[in-house]
């Protein structure tokens, strides 16, 4: 008389893993939800608004070091580059923005400081993707 054992846990999920990924996929694009005599329109997630969605490599950089130089100026964040996410060119931007954000927060207010994050981290990256971005160098 042979015994069974019990399948292991990671069997089961290893398993189950791939079907839950299929009908959560499914799910998400219309795929396999109501049948065509449905009476329920299905209508699509309208478009994710411009603000909430970066448009171009210059934005995604914009964003990421400005976010990151207000959390450096204001003393929240700790960590190297990697762990914010940042290229090493990235990094080099929000150094040079934090430095002229601390000067210009001790003698304009908090306020200037704001502005002059957002306005030098934009003119940052758009001069470094100007050069070529992250990896490359400028096409000559």
């Amino acid at each position: 008389m042979t015994t069974r054992r019990a399948p292991r846990a990671g069997a089961a999920a290893r398993l189950l893993g791939p079907a839950l990924l299929a009908g959560a996929l499914a799910t998400a694009t219309g795929c396999g939800g109501a049948s065509a005599d449905s009476t329920t329109a299905h209508t699509p997630d309208p478009p994710p608004s411009p603000s909430a969605t970066p448009s171009s490599s210059e934005e995604l950089c914009t964003r990421i070091v400005a976010h990151w130089s207000r959390e450096v100026l204001d003393g929240t964040s700790y960590g190297d580059y990697q762990s914010m996410g940042l290229s090493n060119g990235q990094y080099e931007i929000l150094r040079t923005v934090v430095d002229a954000a601390r000067a210009a927060k001790k003698t304009q207010g908090a306020d200037a400081a704001d502005e002059l994050i957002d306005r030098e981290a934009r003119e940052g990256c758009i001069d470094w993707y100007r050069s070529g971005g992250p990896g490359e160098g400028p096409w000559q």
